[in-house]
C-alpha cells in the first residue's frame, strides 16, 4: 500500500509539474532557434518581461521595508493592544482568502478614473489604474503577507531579551536593529524575498484587471501569455512563459541554497 502511495505521488508530481513545463519547452522552440528568439525580442515581449522586471524590482523593495516594520510592531510594540494586533494580524492574510482578481477590482473601484481619488490623482497628473502605481498596488496586496509571515515567527522564536539588553545599555533603536535583530532575521528575510519576487514574477488576475492589458504601454509578462494563447500563438505564448520558468526554477534554486548556508551558520 505504501508503495502504492509513493507511485501516485510521484504520477501527480509528473502530470501537474513536469509534463506541463515540458510542453512549454518543447512548445516554445516549436519554429526552431529562429521562433525561440523572434518570439522573444519582438516589441511586445521586450517591454512586457522589461516591466515585469521593474514591477518586481520596486514590489520587492516595497514588501521588504514594509513587512519588516509591520512584523516588528505585530510582535515587539508594547503600545498596541491585542485587540489592534489582531485585527492587523487579520488584515495581513486577507490576501490570502481574497482572489487576486477581486484585489484588483478593489483598487480600480477606490483609485479609478471614475472614482473621486482616482480623479484626483488623474487631475494632478498621477495616474494610479492602467498604470505602473496601480500595477504595484496590486501585486503589493497579493504579495504583502509573504514577507511579514516569514520574519514574525523568527523574531517569535529569538524573543525580545537581548534587544532589550542593548536598549538598557543605551543602544539606539536602529543601532539595536542592525546589530542584534538583523543578524537573527536576516535568513527569514531572504526566504520572504525570495518568494516575494516568485509570486510578483508569476501574479496574473490583480495585474491584468489594473493594468487593463495594454499592449506596450501596462502588459507584463504573464498578461502577454495571456494574450497570445488567446490569439493561439503558441510559440510565442510558450517562449515568453519558459523564460518565466527558468527564473522560478533558478528562484527555487537560490532558496535551497539561502537554506544550507542557514544551516551551515
Amino acid at each position: 500500500m505504501k508503495k502504492l502511495w509513493i507511485a501516485l505521488t510521484y504520477l501527480v508530481f509528473l502530470i501537474l509539474i513536469v509534463a506541463p513545463l515540458a510542453k512549454i519547452f518543447v512548445g516554445s522552440w516549436g519554429d526552431g532557434w529562429s521562433g525561440f528568439t523572434e518570439s522573444l525580442t519582438r516589441e511586445q515581449s521586450l517591454h512586457a518581461l522589461m516591466m515585469t522586471g521593474i514591477l518586481v524590482v520596486i514590489v520587492t523593495l516595497l514588501n521588504t521595508l514594509f513587512g519588516v516594520m509591520l512584523a516588528l510592531y505585530l510582535v515587539r510594540a508594547t503600545w498596541m493592544s491585542r485587540r489592534i494586533k489582531g485585527l492587523l494580524n487579520s488584515i495581513v492574510d486577507l490576501p490570502f482568502a481574497v482572489s487576486p482578481v477581486i484585489g484588483g477590482l478593489m483598487i480600480v473601484l477606490v483609485l479609478g478614473p471614475n472614482s473621486a481619488l482616482g480623479a484626483f490623482f488623474e487631475d494632478i497628473g498621477f495616474k494610479v489604474v492602467y498604470a505602473l502605481p496601480g500595477m504595484v498596488l496590486a501585486t503589493l496586496f497579493v504579495t504583502f503577507p509573504l514577507m511579514v509571515r516569514e520574519v514574525m515567527p523568527v523574531l517569535q522564536e529569538i524573543g525580545a531579551q537581548q534587544e532589550e539588553a542593548a536598549s538598557t545599555l543605551g543602544a539606539y533603536s536602529w543601532y539595536t536593529f542592525w546589530k542584534v535583530t538583523w543578524p537573527s532575521i536576516r535568513w527569514g528575510v531572504i526566504y520572504g524575498v525570495v518568494l516575494t519576487v516568485a509570486r510578483a514574477l508569476g501574479e496574473f488576475g490583480a495585474v491584468l484587471v489594473v493594468s487593463g492589458n495594454i499592449m506596450n504601454k501596462t502588459q507584463t509578462a504573464t498578461t502577454l501569455v495571456y494574450q497570445d494563447v488567446e490569439n493561439f500563438s503558441v510559440t510565442e505564448a510558450s517562449s515568453v512563459a519558459l523564460v518565466l520558468a527558468a527564473f522560478s526554477v533558478g528562484l527555487l534554486l537560490l532558496m535551497e541554497w539561502a537554506k544550507k548556508r542557514k544551516e551551515v551558520h
